[in-house]
C-alpha cells in the first residue's frame, strides 16, 4: 500500500467512526438516500424552475448540468472500476460496486456551483455535508469524494455560460 492509499484508508476509518453515533449515522443515511442518482439536486433544480418563473430556463439548464455531471461520473466509474472500501463496515447499501469517483459528490458539487450561482446559499453547505456523508457511511474513500466533487464543480463551471443562456431567461 502506498502513502496515498494508506492516508485514504486512515481518513475513511476516522470519519466512518463518527457513524457509531446514531444521530450522525441516521443523518448520513438520509443524505445518502436522498442523494442517490442526484435525486435531491434534480428535485431542487426542478423546484427552482417551477417557483422562479423569470429564471426558469437558467434553473433547467443548471439541473441539466447537474444530471450531466452525474452521468459522466457513472461513465468514469465503469472505466476505473475501483472497488468500494472493504476495511470498514458500510452503513448503507450502494447501487453499484464501484467507488471512483463518488457520484453523490459529483452531483452535489455540480449543484453547489450551478445553483449557488443563482444565489441559493444553502446548497454549498448541504453539498459539503453530502460529500462527508459518503465517508461516514463508509462507501467511498476520501479520494473518491474529492475526485467526484472536482468533476462536478468542473462540469458545472464549464457549462456556466450555457446555463446563464440568453438575457431574457
Amino acid at each position: 500500500m502506498d502513502d496515498l492509499d494508506d492516508m485514504d484508508h486512515r481518513i475513511l476509518s476516522a470519519l466512518r467512526a463518527y457513524g457509531s453515533d446514531p444521530r450522525v449515522a441516521n443523518t448520513a443515511r438520509v443524505l445518502s438516500r436522498v442523494g442517490e442518482h442526484g435525486a435531491l439536486w434534480l428535485a431542487a433544480g426542478l423546484a427552482g424552475a417551477a417557483l422562479d418563473g423569470p429564471r426558469r430556463g437558467v434553473w433547467l439548464r443548471g439541473t441539466a448540468l447537474t444530471a450531466g455531471a452525474h452521468l459522466v461520473s457513472m461513465g468514469v466509474k465503469r472505466v476505473v472500476r475501483r472497488p468500494r472500501p472493504a476495511h470498514v463496515e458500510p452503513l448503507v447499501r450502494t447501487a453499484g460496486r464501484h467507488s471512483f469517483p463518488s457520484s453523490h459528490a459529483t452531483s452535489a458539487a455540480a449543484a453547489a456551483v450551478a445553483f449557488g450561482a443563482l444565489g441559493v446559499n444553502a446548497v454549498p453547505p448541504l453539498a459539503a455535508a453530502m460529500c462527508v456523508s459518503r465517508l461516514v457511511v463508509g462507501v467511498h474513500y476520501p479520494s473518491d469524494v474529492a475526485a467526484g466533487a472536482a468533476l462536478g464543480a468542473l462540469t458545472a463551471r464549464i457549462g456556466a455560460r450555457w446555463m446563464r443562456g440568453s438575457a431574457h431567461d
